[in-house]
């Protein structure tokens, strides 16, 4: 996976070289068209700079005809600092009754090493052992060391009551032709251990390494899809 990358990185160089040496993760607002099973949707997203590091917001809506059959949302916050070490999460909070997830809240202690909160109206505490991740986290982690250099091979994340550890694998390069333009990108999938859902973003170097195409699939069928529609720098 290092030496994918690393051409991948150096092909591309010339139109990422201002953001690397900016390094670090650029605010922005971001707007998605999904497709979430048989239902379609937008996904509105927002990074904001905030007193110690970011706040990113992921809000997705029904849309069209889908209206008339989910009254569902799905939105999700999540805080982190950036460092050498990468992004680390500071607080959590999910709230999906499109696929009725319980709500999810959480706080990381990164003094005491553990993260606590609730899920649904149970309450957790889990002992972390290094860095770990929230759902929304991981992707800015990514970005983020995309933009110094490489993801590692794992990470760690949050599942309901447990820490696992999700393994990182490049899915090749590509070109992609969205509604916000027409972008050279770089795949990464992620799957958390003893799960069925592989999570691949399209990550595109000219726009800080920003998924253009987000994905998953469960069980080899593709279940969710994200296509960015416009980006604003702010």
């Amino acid at each position: 996976m290092r030496n994918l990358f690393r051409i991948g990185i150096i092909f591309l160089l010339s139109a990422v070289f201002a953001t690397a040496l900016a390094g670090d993760l650029t605010p922005h607002k971001a707007q998605y068209k999904v497709k979430i099973s048989v239902l379609s949707g937008k996904l509105d997203t927002e990074l904001r700079a905030v007193d110690g590091g970011y706040a990113a917001t992921h809000s997705v809506r029904a849309t069209g005809m889908s209206r008339l059959v989910s009254r569902g949302k799905m939105h999700v916050t999540s805080e982190f600092s950036t460092g050498p070490e990468g992004v680390r999460p500071v607080a959590f909070h999910e709230i999906d009754t499109i696929r009725d997830d319980p709500e999810t809240r959480l706080t990381f202690d990164w003094s005491a090493n553990k993260v606590s909160g609730t899920v649904g109206t149970d309450e957790v505490m889990l002992q972390l052992d290094g860095l770990a991740h929230d759902n929304v986290s991981i992707q800015y982690a990514l970005m983020h060391d995309l933009l110094y250099a490489e993801p590692a091979e794992t990470y760690v994340l949050f599942d309901v009551d447990k820490m696992r550890i999700a393994d990182v694998k490049d899915a090749g390069q590509r070109t992609v032709k969205t509604k916000a333009g027409r972008f050279d990108v770089i795949g990464i999938s992620h799957q958390r251990e003893g799960s069925s859902r592989i999570t691949t973003l399209w990550c595109a170097p000219d726009l800080g390494y920003l998924p253009v195409i987000i994905e998953q699939h469960r069980k080899g069928k593709l279940n969710f899809r994200a296509t960015l529609t416009s980006y604003t720098p702010t």
